[in-house]
Parts: C-alpha cells; structure tokens; sequence
C-alpha cells in the first residue's frame, strides 16, 4: 500500500484524535445500537459544565415504556436511554445558585427548551414551540446527541434539575420523574382529588396504583374486568385515566363517563379509535337534546 503525504497526514490526524477522545471518555454509558435492545457498556464524553450547568453522579436510573420503544425502534443510531435520572451534584457552574455539592436531584424527561416563547415563560417547558430536548436522542443545543442517564453522570441545565428532599430514598424518587407526574399532572390539572369523585383507571403500575389509592381511597377503580361487566358502570365515572400502552377499544370505556366527565390519555398506543358519538353524548350539548343549559 502507497500513501501519499497528504493521506498519512490525515490519517495520523485522526489516530490522535481517537488517543485523545478515549483519554477524554471518563463516562461510562449504557446504549443499544440496534433493534434487539440489548444494552452494552460504552465510554462516552460528556460536555463540560458550563456556567448555567450542572454535574451529577447518578446513582439511579428507572426503565420506563419509552426506553425500550425507542431502543427498540431506532435502528440508525446508538440509542442511550434513561429518563427518570436521580443523583448527587457534583459540580455546578459559576451562575447556578439553586443547588450546591451533595444535593440530593433529579432529571427528567427533557433537558432543554427555547426559553423565550410563550410556553417556556409560564414553565410550560414541555410544550416549547421551537423545539424541546430530549433526555435522550435528539439534538442538543451545541449540536450533539444527548445521552441519557443509564450512565455514570451526566451535565443539565440548571432550570431542568429538581431539588429532592434529603429524607427521600433517592431508588424511589426515580419512577416520580417521569411515570409518576404523567399522572399526577392530570389529576391536579383537572382537580381529580376533590371529595366525592370518582376514578376509574385503565392498565396497572406500582407507581400509579400508589398515586392512585392515596388520593381516592373507595373511590378508585381499576377497569381490569371484562366488557361485559363494565356495562354496570355506566355513566358512573367523573375520570378515567387511560396508562395502557398496546392498542385496546375506546368506546367501551368512554361509555363509563359522567355527562362532561374527563377521559386522560397517558399511554402510548399506536393508534386511538373511538366513535364520536362517545365525545358527543357526553358534552354539555348532546346531539338532538335539549335542555335549560341550551
């Protein structure tokens, strides 16, 4: 093999930066690299934290539904997963006032937003009309492809790391962050925990069942029967929250709902169908009716 000057040069150029780049790799990661999901261990770079950033060891990590559909389902690039992050800071940057060495924080699923739109500035970040960041997978603000916490540490923006109370088991803390608000928000949101209320929830988690029966006691049902027997529930629910993430009829359940009851979707099915007669019959203005609201 004969190799000009110039293509010595550019190969040497590249031996040294892969010497520097495996020096420079002091995280360890988890990812998957193709569709089988099997996790391998990779030293990764990690960003420097920067002025408004934060550094922390993690020391646990969940596995929720959308680690393994991803890992499953993005064959093109290595995927590193985890986005219910616990940890110890150990570095903060020269702005970040929130948090010092030895607190006790979480990440969740995102770690970046705009900043300046509307959503941002009412901390609606999840909802950023330019772009929300991932922690995982998509692009980050100087380019790379972010790289989630089944790893050793990870550096985030300060507004997107969450004080945890000492006295709470951080192996606990984890499923909050991500599993755990999905229902939580929408049961604060649309006032669930008021006296009297009724819920009936569709699938099953520990961390939900637990949410769940804090909040409404005898007054909780898990829409695991058959369809057949859900007939006798009809019309008697003010919520349902539906957590199931394989594909399953709506109608059925739908049916379940008080006259303007809420129906909240936090699974992740691949299609929803339902008849709109399901939504219609129970608004406030129901087809071919009428009453003193009309």
């Amino acid at each position: 093999v004969h190799w000009c000057d110039s293509e010595f040069q550019d190969i040497l150029s590249l031996w040294n930066l892969a010497i520097t780049e495996s020096i420079s790799k002091n995280c360890l990661g988890w990812a998957s690299r193709d569709t089988s999901s099997v996790l391998l261990s990779y030293k990764i770079n990690r960003r420097d934290t920067g002025p408004d950033k934060v550094s922390l060891t993690i020391t646990y990590c969940g596995i929720c539904y959308a680690d393994v559909a991803w890992a499953n389902n993005i064959p093109r690039n290595t995927i590193y997963p985890g986005h219910e992050i616990v940890g110890i800071v150990k570095e903060v940057g020269s702005n970040v006032h929130r948090f010092k060495v030895g607190d006790h924080v979480g990440v969740g699923p995102y770690v970046n937003s705009c900043k300046t739109c509307e959503h941002c500035k009412i901390q609606e970040e999840v909802h950023c009309d330019v772009e929300t960041t991932h922690t995982f997978y998509p692009n980050d603000e100087d380019g790379t492809i972010t790289r989630g916490g089944y790893s050793s540490y990870i550096v985030v923006q300060e507004g997107y790391v969450f004080k945890i109370p000492d006295n709470y088991l951080l192996i606990s803390v984890a499923p909050l962050l991500c599993a755990g608000i999905s229902v939580y928000a929408p049961m604060m949101h649309h006032k669930m925990n008021e006296p009297g209320k009724s819920l009936g929830v569709i699938g099953l988690g520990n961390v939900i069942v637990k949410i769940m029966a804090w909040y409404f006691y005898s007054h909780l049902i898990w829409l695991i029967v058959s369809y057949v027997s859900l007939h006798s529930l009809a019309r008697s629910l003010d919520f349902i929250i539906d957590t199931a993430s394989r594909d399953h009829p709506y109608d059925p359940y739908m049916a379940l709902l008080k006259p303007s009851g809420v129906f909240v979707l936090v699974g992740f099915p691949s299609e929803v169908k339902f008849n709109p007669m399901s939504l219609l019959a129970g608004t406030f203005f129901p087809l071919f009716s009428f009453s003193p609201k009309t």
